[in-house]
């Protein structure tokens, strides 16, 4: 029987034709925030990222991914508009569709908009090139995925630098979740990913849920999953809920999601010192060239 080497994801986005160049450490680092199920937080976890990421010095773009039902905008309280379609459809600059925050910078998408429902669109295209050409501008570019495994959401999840797998404990969201990186490791060769649990109740429940989707995902699929930590269950009404997490910085919730991005900021920021020991920039060979 033939033997196929699956392609990584960077040549497998190149095999169709679709973009030819490979991200390095002078461009943005891309985080996909994502889910198997809907429902489980994951939108609350990409806003209060990029604004805890923008509060610490970095540039950051946040990217609405759900390009007719953008929730950004609504947890954040801003007005809804069709700037993501004139962007798309070359009515609008980019620097004209964004909503700036100091260091943070959101590309919301539109809601409920006809000429995004009546345009056929290749969506995982059209955001990868708005990431190749403004790639270099930021620090960190955060997507704000779709939940579940349509071909548009997996090829955003496949083109990150990082993926944040958003799990809550709830057997559809950890069964859903494990074939979000299933299919991600079959088809697009993504081998590692970080994983978020969020609304635990206890520190035993947290560490069941780690211990059953590590040990599952190495097993079954030798791939290996990044723990970022857990983030426990506020004993607030629901529509209270993003109030707390996103505009009150003074408690528990914020000082856990502080230690979470510094934990991961940290660890890229680690591994980036240490390749550039192994790998000078090519730009300070720069003038060696002709």
């Amino acid at each position: 029987m033939l033997s196929l080497k699956r392609p990584s994801p960077s040549d497998w986005l190149v095999s169709q034709n679709k973009y030819s160049s490979k991200k390095t450490s002078q461009k943005a680092k891309t985080i996909s925030v994502t889910a198997g199920k809907g429902g489980v937080g994951k939108t609350s976890v990409a806003v209060k990222m990029a604004k805890i990421m923008a509060s610490q010095g970095y540039k950051v773009l946040l990217l609405d991914c759900d390009t007719n039902l953008s929730n950004t905008v609504v947890k954040l309280g801003l007005p809804i508009t069709n700037y993501f379609y004139e962007l798309i459809s070359a009515q609008r600059e980019f620097d004209d569709c964004l909503h700036k925050d100091g260091n943070l910078h959101l590309l919301a998408a539109c809601n409920g908009s006809i000429d995004m429902f009546n345009r056929s669109l290749e969506i995982d295209r059209l955001i990868i090139d708005i990431l190749v050409n403004h790639e270099k501008d930021y620090d960190y570019i955060i997507l704000d995925c779709p939940a579940g495994i349509t071909k548009e959401t997996l090829t955003l999840n496949a083109y990150s630098d990082y993926r944040f797998v958003v799990v809550t404990p709830d057997k559809s969201s950890v069964t859903d979740s494990y074939s979000l990186i299933k299919i991600l490791n079959k088809e697009f060769g993504v081998n590692d990913n970080h994983l978020l649990i969020n609304k635990t109740s206890s520190e035993p429940q947290y560490q069941r849920m780690i211990k059953t989707l590590s040990e599952t995902v190495e097993t079954f699929l030798k791939c290996r999953l990044h723990i970022l930590g857990g983030i426990k269950k506020e004993d607030v009404a629901e529509d209270r809920f993003d109030t707390v997490l996103l505009q009150q910085e003074n408690n528990s919730l914020h000082k856990n999601f502080v230690n979470i991005i510094n934990k991961f900021t940290d660890e890229i920021e680690s591994a980036n010192v240490q390749d550039m020991q192994f790998n000078p920039r090519l730009d300070q060979f720069a003038s060696l060239t002709v």
